[in-house]
């Protein structure tokens, strides 16, 4: 084994080290209360950042908020996370975010994501699968600038529009494709 292939596995056992103690073991020790409060902190700093996501909200059946996604990789990676879904005002389910990724990918960041839910038939998905992959199921629109430009309450027709916002940390790109979300139990 060359040098440098040690010196990459070592980093590599280094960061999965990281993420499955501390990183992960800190993201789901949330208590239901704090996560309560986290989701509606992050909708405040969404719909405040994004006029149109309020607006999507208003229409929404449900919504997903994940409020603090931790991701890390070099080479391979992963990320994880802990939301709700509510319906209207009513917490009804704990839901967990996670993704795992390779290719060419270093750092380490957080962001948060929420997913507004339009259609009877996604709200029904996500409630009846064990466990939602995006980008199976039904149609999720993640919305960026672009997307937003063109995009008003009044046009909305896919099952479910996701935000990604409050990003922090040192990591080119973000994408909730490939994510799985499950139930968890509080």
């Amino acid at each position: 084994m060359t040098q440098s292939m040690r010196f990459f596995l070592s980093i590599l056992l280094a960061i999965a080290s990281l993420a499955s103690t501390s990183v992960l073991n800190n993201a789901g020790a949330a208590t239901a209360e704090d996560l309560n409060a986290d989701s509606r902190q992050a909708l405040q700093i969404l719909y405040k950042s994004s006029p149109l996501a309020e607006s999507i909200s208003h229409k929404a059946k449900a919504v997903l908020i994940f409020p603090k996604i931790i991701k890390a990789g070099l080479v391979f990676g992963g990320s994880y996370g802990e939301g709700e879904l509510l319906e209207g005002k009513k917490v009804e389910n704990y839901y967990n975010s996670v993704t795992g990724s390779w290719g060419l990918q270093a750092g380490a960041q957080s962001y948060g994501y929420v997913v507004f839910l339009m259609s009877d038939k996604a709200l029904k998905y996500v409630r009846e699968t064990k466990g939602w992959e995006i980008g199976v199921g039904p149609t999720v629109v993640v919305v960026d600038e672009g997307i937003a430009k063109n995009l008003s309450s009044s046009t909305l027709k896919d099952d479910a529009y996701a935000f990604i916002f409050d990003q922090e940390g040192l990591m080119a790109g973000v994408s909730i494709e490939g994510s799985k979300i499950s139930l968890i139990k509080r």
